[in-house]
């Protein structure tokens, strides 16, 4: 593996702030992640791993050791009958993996579109929209552990997946180096789940709709929202969605209700164990935070309340206050707890 030092960050993020890494390099095999790590661990160095930084917040410090940015290729698509398994390894670039597998005539990630980012992070956070997750169709994924250098499979059962969560999330241990999904052999999306494209698209919750007639209207909908990377929008200069949808138990969300005008209607979910998710994007707005309210360089989309964009030169440290004030914010006016979704690292 080549490798450059002092190497900008920020551009290799979609919110595009951060600071520099002290050595940096890119991997393209196994191989060469194994002798990166041996050789940042001969000399004590703390690795990053990066991968299409679309859920990266790298602090203004930057990152005090080896950002190993993951670049490992291949798609290899099985046909089983009805079925088709589809493998591929964690540099792929997520939207032309879907976009490949509905080609083929393969349903079960067409909702998935227009998500940035590569495969291997999309375990990692149980990635989701529109009604589907990775977790719905992924057969097992396959690591490389720190620890011993070898390589592990793990299946779907122990992979721990929760919403935007995973066995994987936050581990210091585990890489994911490559992942296989199981597709449904069919040119019709598997039964729409979210009323949003279900209206889109004119279909019944629950009906269905052609493979292509669905990416296309998830990429429109995202777009609107700012949530398709476009160097012409500046409403796309952000991570997604800053914050995780809050999950409460029936004690706290008796607690929410109290505090809520009279005849106030506040969307909430069903979630699984009995729980409700809330709309993080619905309690920061009637919090007072309304899309567009921005502090300095930095902002609230103008889409979609859930996203922080830099609106040009911002610091992760203008970001960061930024988030903390809607967190204090949502917190004194209803009581719940925002949950950062974005991976921050780096030295304060």
């Amino acid at each position: 593996m080549d490798v450059s030092c002092d190497v900008p960050l920020a551009p290799r993020t979609t919110l595009g702030v951060g600071g520099v890494a002290r050595r940096f390099g890119t991997v393209t095999s196994i191989d060469e992640l194994r002798d990166a790590l041996a050789d940042a661990a001969a000399i004590g160095e703390p690795v990053l791993v990066l991968a299409g930084g679309s859920n990266l917040v790298v602090r203004d410090g930057g990152w005090h050791g080896l950002a190993v940015a993951i670049a490992l290729p291949g798609i290899a698509i099985v046909d089983d009958g009805d079925t088709a398994t589809v493998t591929a390894a964690a540099g792929v670039v997520w939207d032309d993996l879907v976009a490949q597998c509905l080609d083929a005539g393969l349903a079960g990630v067409e909702c998935l579109s227009g998500i940035p980012g590569l495969v291997g992070a999309t375990p990692m956070q149980n990635v989701g929209a529109y009604g589907q997750e990775v977790a719905d169709t992924i057969e097992w994924v396959r690591v490389l552990d720190r620890h011993t250098g070898q390589l592990e499979t793990f299946r779907k059962a122990a992979c721990g997946f929760a919403y935007r969560t995973s066995l994987f999330k936050g581990s210091t241990r585990w890489i994911v180096v490559e992942v296989q999904f199981r597709l449904a052999r069919d040119r019709r999306a598997a039964p729409l789940r979210y009323p949003e494209l279900s209206r889109a698209l004119g279909v019944a919750d629950g009906g269905r709709a052609p493979l292509a007639d669905v990416r296309r209207t998830v990429i429109e909908l995202r777009r609107g929202k700012g949530m398709v990377v476009d160097a012409a929008d500046p409403e796309s200069r952000s991570a997604g969605s800053f914050f995780v949808n809050p999950i409460v138990n029936s004690v706290q969300l008796a607690a929410l209700e109290s505090r809520l005008p009279a005849g106030t209607t506040m969307p909430r979910f069903a979630a699984s164990g009995g729980l409700t998710k809330l709309s993080a994007g619905w309690l920061i707005e009637h919090a007072g935070f309304a899309k567009g309210y921005t502090v300095g360089r930095v902002g609230i989309s103008r889409k979609h309340a859930l996203a922080l964009v830099n609106r040009g030169g911002a610091t992760t440290t203008e970001l960061l206050a930024l988030a903390h004030e809607i967190q204090q914010g949502v917190h004194a006016a209803f009581g719940i707890e925002l949950v950062p979704e974005p991976v921050i690292v780096g030295v304060d």
